[in-house]
């Protein structure tokens, strides 16, 4: 007869030496309250915490009614706790001049708690995309050795759905695939390009490009960008990472792109269209108000030649 695995597994010495509403604590989380000096911040967090108004609003809130919706901790082997969600509460405590914080501590697996982190930062208000990026990145890379398991006590939704894992990051995130690659190609890039795709000096899609360039090649661009005062447009973008697979991208040759002008970077007048047109008189329609103003500005303009002739006779 085949020998076969019991399902049967001793108990651990935790399971032996403590009770079960212990052991149910342990693992549903408990609510108590932890010194703010106890706590650990998540390693990588990839969202930031600004002293911003909305950071202030908080302490505001905290002042008055306490932290309503608790923190998430999870124990270290050194007495301390590691934040996995309640960053921002746990700031806008210390701005409160608070001792505490109100906590749910879990016992969650260094996994458990990455995909528990993004989960919990998906609906804020204001995401950056560098902020998107590596928590996508971390995200997708937890539910993947996830996936990985095959034992029965670590079975995941996504062994049960037989999703991929992006498939499943897309539907709780409410990106594309296609989106979500795009951000986490947003890693690739140094911090100072970054920053600018933050800022939205460079949009996603020349990001994405130069994020496939080496790091002395982006190096060069924000260089040139910082010299010349312009980012790259989708197109030059697109020809830096080709001529960087072909071999003949160079310091030189960035140069030489970057200097190019762009339809969007043309030198632009700006009127208010409130004020232009007190000036023009009703009956002119929109699509000749350009017509109207130019002659305008050429009778205007002859009128004051004829003002400099008068002068100096």
């Amino acid at each position: 007869m085949a020998n076969r695995k019991s399902d049967f597994s001793l108990p651990t010495l935790d399971d032996l030496f403590s009770s079960q509403e212990e052991r149910d604590a342990k693992k549903n989380g408990v609510i108590r309250e932890i010194p703010l000096e106890l706590i650990d911040g998540f390693p990588n967090h990839p969202f930031k915490v600004k002293d911003d108004e909305e950071m202030f609003k908080l302490v505001e809130s905290v002042k008055t009614n306490g932290v309503l919706t608790p923190a998430i901790l999870r124990p270290k082997e050194n007495g301390r706790y590691e934040m996995v969600s309640g960053h921002r509460r746990k700031r806008a405590c210390e701005l409160a001049q608070m001792d505490t914080i109100r906590c749910e501590v879990r016992d969650l697996t260094d996994d458990e708690a990455t995909i528990l982190m993004v989960e919990s930062n998906y609906h804020r208000p204001e995401i950056l995309p560098s902020e998107k990026a590596f928590a996508y990145k971390m995200r997708l890379e937890a539910m993947k050795r996830q996936g990985k398991r095959n034992d029965l006590t670590s079975a995941t939704p996504l062994q049960k759905s037989g999703k991929t894992s992006r498939e499943i990051l897309a539907e709780e995130s409410g990106e594309s695939h296609e989106q979500i690659r795009k951000y986490i190609r947003l890693t690739y890039l140094i911090p100072k390009l970054l920053d600018l795709v933050d800022e939205g000096s460079i949009k996603m899609r020349p990001a994405v490009e130069l994020s496939y360039l080496n790091e002395d090649f982006q190096q060069a661009v924000l260089e040139e960008i910082e010299l010349n005062l312009s980012t790259p447009s989708h197109a030059q973008a697109i020809r830096l990472r080709k001529m960087q697979d072909e071999g003949t991208l160079s310091t030189q040759t960035i140069s030489e792109i970057m200097c190019e002008e762009k339809p969007n970077q043309k030198e632009r007048i700006v009127l208010s269209s409130d004020r232009v047109r007190k000036l023009i008189p009703k009956s002119v329609t929109l699509d000749k108000t350009e017509d109207y103003v130019c002659k305008a500005l050429e009778h205007y303009a002859k009128y004051q030649k004829r003002i400099a002739e008068r002068d100096s006779r």
